[in-house]
């Protein structure tokens, strides 16, 4: 099965997407979707998230990274059929797609979630370098599992810096400090965010008193090399349970 064909059987058609929508998105360089999970869901999707850092302890995440000061998960497509819905909803598709022109394939299935008193990252984009306006090679999507508020370490972007062809780390003297253009990503719980990976953007400090949990459902180039190898980390009871459709968006 060809991509196209994977996204048309998916139902993640253009359609699902506003022109006022695909601009936004176009120009600020993320594009929040309320409500693209029921309450049920995010219920599931956080116990699962829960029960799995309980269950690999101090293994927890270090399939692709570990970082301090957070409970980290990845691998998730392996780890239950909960996870299913984040690379096969059709409306997060269509946008992921809109940014990549269709060519695309999932890259990592990761979770994260700050502690309070910690969760605060430099400015980065989750690409290696800058690129062409343009010519993107990655699109994130954040899986909002408990409400983004400034307590509790929201995510900050900086709008419109996807098109600036510069990394963070080459023009930021201090990716720590707050820049003049952030803004925070509030939302509720349930709420997507796209986010073109060029996109400066990164966590902020966890001033609650409880956890901010979630999912990091990011997309690549179909010519490009997965974070998480599917085919080589691919369950056969995850294989077995996956449509031809999710297969060719895993591309495994």
């Amino acid at each position: 099965m060809e991509i196209e064909e994977a996204l048309d059987f998916l139902g993640a058609h253009e359609e699902l997407l506003t022109a006022k929508e695909k601009a936004f998105l176009n120009a600020e360089g993320y594009l929040p979707l309320p409500d693209m999970l029921a309450s049920d869901r995010v219920d599931a999707l956080k116990a699962r998230f829960d029960e799995l850092v309980e269950k690999e302890g101090e293994k927890a995440g270090v399939e692709v990274h570990r970082e301090e000061g957070t409970h980290r998960l990845a691998n998730l497509v392996n780890k239950g059929a909960v996870f299913e819905i984040c690379y096969t909803h059709p409306r997060v598709l269509a946008a992921i797609a809109h940014v990549l022109r269709k060519d695309l394939k999932l890259s990592s299935l990761n979770g994260r979630a700050s502690l309070p008193g910690h969760g605060l990252q430099g400015f980065h984009a989750d690409w290696g370098s800058g690129v062409e306006p343009g010519d993107y090679y990655a699109c994130n999507s954040i899986w909002l599992l408990d409400d983004f508020t400034v307590e509790n370490g929201a995510t900050r972007v900086v709008p419109g810096s996807h098109r600036r062809g510069k990394h963070p780390k080459d023009v930021l003297d201090d990716p720590m400090a707050p820049h003049p253009d952030e803004i925070l990503l509030l939302g509720r719980a349930g709420t997507v965010v796209v986010f073109n990976a060029h996109t400066w953007h990164g966590g902020t400090l966890n001033t609650s008193k409880g956890l901010r949990h979630c999912l990091h459902c990011y997309f690549c180039r179909r010519d490009q090399k997965q974070q998480t190898d599917q085919m080589a980390s691919i369950g056969q009871e995850t294989y077995e349970r996956l449509s031809e459709a999710a297969r060719c968006i895993l591309d495994i």
